[in-house]
């Protein structure tokens, strides 16, 4: 008996003739200075459709972001999340036809792994008999060890804003309604930058005081966020993380320097290089838009931005279920 015979060895097979379509936003995270601890969802999906057969053949088609590059085996990441939850479950799964649609850019800084998780544990968890399934709680605990922290898999599990928080090896997330106020612009560069490579880039520490100058405007974000959006630009200023992974993005630092230099709320979405922008109204952020493109012109001629003015997501992952 091999090893994967061995590990699925007295695991219920989930029922064939199934399928289930997961949509699921982007995100981002950080927001700022709410380092690994606040995510806002944004009206860019992706969209997961899996079905389960009565063979034990794996059929993966994949399309947009990433279809030139990723696996379509057992090594992809969905794959790999579904293994992990129909395993929590109790169950495992025989032949699957997954369809991957994606428009979320990959390794820019808008979670498109969270997504991908989630996607696949929602649908591993849609998939086993109802008395089996758990809920969102369940969901966020699970997608937040695999992705190793929640602020991207809250908001994209439970839409809008999600502040989140860890407890030894326990994750929970909190969601908090956004102003109509507030529109997300992003740009995003031709350039990658890994979360991994960008975390090995801040120090073990920071000082008292940088802590402290930063817990003040997450807690001014919040209030901006929900409340009052005047405060955007002051909320954003973020004391721990961006000056450090500024040199591996250096067209995003310099982008954000300027719009911030102008009046406008920048940072870094997540782990970068994408460069978010938070405005309060829609003529801010038609401001936003003629700033960037008049300065990315100016100063970064080397680098497309592709460049997209949304709106916060508010229903998070969208679940789906078909059955025979």
């Amino acid at each position: 008996m091999n090893a994967t015979s061995q590990a699925t060895v007295g695991l219920q097979l989930i029922e064939p003739g199934q399928r289930i379509t997961v949509r699921v936003p982007a995100t981002t995270a950080n927001l700022g200075p709410g380092y690994d601890s606040l995510g806002l969802a944004l009206a860019l999906h992706d969209t997961l459709t899996v079905e389960s057969l009565d063979t034990d053949e794996l059929e993966f088609d994949l399309r947009g972001e990433g279809a030139d590059t990723l696996p379509r085996d057992a090594s992809h990441l969905v794959i790999r999340a579904m293994d992990a939850a129909f395993e929590r479950l109790g169950f495992r799964h025989g032949g699957l036809r997954v369809t991957a649609e994606n428009v979320n850019p990959h390794g820019r800084g808008l979670g498109s792994s969270a997504s991908a998780v989630v996607a696949a544990v929602s649908a591993a968890n849609a998939m086993v008999p109802e008395q089996y399934r758990r809920g969102r709680d369940w969901i966020l605990q699970l997608t937040s060890e695999l992705e190793g922290h929640p602020d991207n898999v809250a908001p994209a599990i439970f839409g809008g804003l999600a502040l989140s928080w860890q407890d030894s090896d326990q994750y929970s997330s909190t969601r908090a309604e956004v102003s109509g106020s507030v529109v997300p612009v992003v740009a995003v560069p031709d350039f990658e930058l890994s979360t991994e490579a960008a975390r090995a880039l801040l120090p073990a520490s920071v000082g008292h005081h940088a802590a402290a100058m930063n817990s003040g405007r997450a807690a001014l974000l919040i209030h901006a966020l929900t409340t009052d959006p005047a405060f955007l630009l002051a909320g954003t200023e973020d004391y721990l993380h961006q000056s450090y992974r500024a040199a591996a993005m250096r067209p995003s630092a310099a982008l954000i320097a300027a719009l911030r230099q102008a009046g406008h709320a920048a940072v870094v979405s997540g782990a970068g290089p994408t460069v978010l922008v938070l405005a309060n109204g829609e003529q801010e952020a038609a401001d936003i838009l003629a700033f960037i493109d008049a300065f990315t012109g100016a100063n970064t001629p080397d680098v497309n931005w592709r460049v997209l003015k949304l709106a916060v997501d508010v229903e998070g992952a969208k679940v789906d279920v078909h059955r025979r």
